[in-house]
């Protein structure tokens, strides 16, 4: 599965083609998983809540991206590429890009106060993900 406008930030360098690996798909998916169980966890800090999920979100929304034969050096334009790589809801996509730029404020400027509610969305958005994620079929089942 491709799409015009996968095609079309590849040609701009935005991402770059590469085949699809299930094992690094299946890897990413893991990951992503893993890191999501322990954002549930409520005993530990909203900072570091907010950082598992950030990153849980990431693992899958890479694993989308490789799954289809792409690979990003940016961030942002892995979550913008979440319209052509799964279904997820559109208010979801949202949130994960609210998020990305809250973890850049946290990363690059020291701010680390993390909204609640906006933890609880990214949670919310970052399961969301995960269900997606595990209904699509690898497109490359034998590496």
């Amino acid at each position: 599965m491709t799409s015009v406008e996968l095609e079309a930030l590849a040609r701009i360098g935005a991402l770059k083609v590469e085949a699809p690996s299930r094992a690094e798909y299946d890897g990413l998916v893991s990951l992503g998983e893993a890191r999501l169980t322990d954002a549930g966890r409520r005993e530990l800090a909203p900072a570091s809540r907010f950082d598992l999920a950030y990153n849980a979100a990431h693992a899958l929304t890479l694993g989308a991206l490789r799954r289809v034969g792409f690979r990003a050096g940016n961030r942002r334009v892995v979550f913008e590429a979440l319209a052509h790589t799964t279904a997820l809801a559109v208010e979801s996509r949202r949130i994960l890009i609210k998020c990305h730029q809250q973890r850049n404020f946290a990363e690059y400027e020291g701010l680390s106060d993390v909204d609640e509610r906006l933890l609880d969305d990214l949670v919310r958005a970052a399961r969301e993900l995960r269900d997606v994620v595990r209904r699509l079929a690898p497109s490359n089942p034998e590496t």
